[in-house]
């Protein structure tokens, strides 16, 4: 049994994540703003927090890994700002408490889909998410230039939360790196809140995309 914190875990990825990990028979401490949303369990332990609060740095220590599935609401006229904040303070810290292993769950948005073009930078990109999807692009550029924290970033599939969102687990995933992964037909790939789940507590068992991007999608 290892410890894993989950940030962000009443969010519908952080929810998911919290379930995985708590049926692998882990210890998870579950940190969200309202616990009340926090999927229950005997090794499940719900902590109120704010990302920004001062001593968040000291909730952080004493964990294998950590999932950092942050979102400041899609619904927030703020996004892009208080994600930014928000990542930020998350980043300290991590550093601060020499966090092993911070899985950070970005966005779909700084996958390539040719040379030099990455998806947020495509003409069908919806203009409504570009300044979010942008903010966890920059994030993503940060971390690349950082070794100060032990990261790892994942970008679920393109259509991830785009298609409706399916629950079903399989269990079975792929694994790409920089690049969009496609269909056999030559369309987007996708993947259940389920799967994404399972390919998430597969990373932080094992730490194995330290300081890498990947993408999970569908088998």
């Amino acid at each position: 049994m290892k410890k894993f914190a989950v940030i962000g875990a009443t969010g519908l990825v952080g929810n998911a994540v919290v379930q995985e990990l708590a049926s692998r028979g882990h210890h998870v401490t579950a940190f969200a703003r309202n616990i009340d949303k926090v999927a229950q369990a005997n090794n499940v332990q719900a902590v109120a927090m704010d990302v920004n609060a001062p001593d968040f740095a000291e909730k952080l220590a004493g964990f294998d890994a950590v999932v950092n599935a942050f979102n400041a609401g899609w619904e927030n006229p703020n996004l892009a700002h208080d994600l930014k904040t928000g990542h930020a303070n998350i980043l300290t810290a991590s550093k601060t408490a020499s966090v092993p292993y911070l899985l950070v769950v970005g966005g779909a948005g700084s996958l390539n889909v040719a040379p030099n073009l990455q998806l947020v930078d495509t003409p069908d990109f919806p203009a409504e998410i570009y300044p979010a999807a942008n903010a966890v692009r920059e994030l993503l550029d940060e971390l690349r230039q950082r070794k100060d924290i032990n990261w790892a970033f994942l970008s679920p599939a393109a259509m991830f939360a785009v298609n409706p969102v399916s629950f079903e687990k399989t269990g079975a995933y792929r694994i790409g790196g920089d690049d969009v992964l496609m269909n056999a037909d030559g369309s987007l790939a996708d993947i259940s809140v389920a799967d994404l789940a399972v390919a998430i507590a597969d990373d932080v068992e094992q730490k194995a995309h330290l300081h890498q991007r990947f993408t999970v999608a569908q088998a």
